[in-house]
């Protein structure tokens, strides 16, 4: 079926784009003013951005302590959000330029240009030995593995082994504090926040370079 519009029906149409432009660059514009107000009236206790990746979207999400959090698609957005409000603050905004080091940096790590991450991290997602192992994990060389027995043995609890396997499971600052380097003592990956075939991309990245 063939559908014919008037001159008159071609005028609305063509009158629509550029009012839902003009729509999208206000709507853009007020956020952005919302995001600045915020911060400089300290009323913005987490900001977040979305990124694009190799390995899918991810979140970035800082406090005025630093990078608090770094979620993969796998892990809902939403749900990583609502967590973030329950458990740290509920006033959250998307304000992408607190978290434009990170995404720089990221970029810079998936382009095969930077080895470590140099940014402010907030921990306050981690406690006891779970904190002490994410703490060891960036000593382990871009490009290198360590078992989760060594890295048990190097966070100064040699027997445990599983307690490692959880603080890299529930790690809430993959990529940035590199738990994809932690594999099982026959070589094989193991568990991965991001999915197996994530962890197997960052490998084969790092050990490109």
């Amino acid at each position: 079926m063939t559908l014919e519009l008037s001159p008159d029906h071609v005028e609305v149409v063509s009158l629509l784009h550029p009012l839902d432009a003009g729509l999208e660059s206000a709507i853009a514009s007020l956020h952005a003013r919302l995001a600045r107000d915020a911060q400089l009236t300290h009323t913005l206790d987490i900001a977040y951005r979305v990124v694009d990746s190799p390995v899918g979207k991810l979140l970035l999400a800082a406090t005025d302590r630093g990078i608090v959090r770094v979620a993969f698609e796998l892990e809902d957005h939403d749900s990583v959000l609502q967590l973030l409000a329950n458990t740290v603050s509920p006033r959250i905004l998307q304000a992408p330029a607190r978290l434009d080091d990170a995404a720089r940096e990221l970029d810079e790590y998936f382009k095969g240009t930077r080895t470590e991450f140099d940014l402010t991290l907030d921990f306050r997602l981690c406690r006891g030995f779970r904190l002490n192992v994410l703490r060891h994990l960036p000593r382990i060389p871009y490009g290198s593995t360590a078992s989760y027995a060594q890295v048990a043995q190097a966070a100064g609890s040699p027997n445990a082994v599983r307690a490692v396997g959880t603080a890299c499971a529930t790690n809430p600052l993959p990529l940035i504090v590199p738990c994809h380097r932690v594999v099982k003592s026959d070589g094989s990956f193991g568990g991965y926040l991001g999915g197996s075939e994530a962890k197997r991309a960052l490998l084969r990245l790092e050990a490109a370079a």
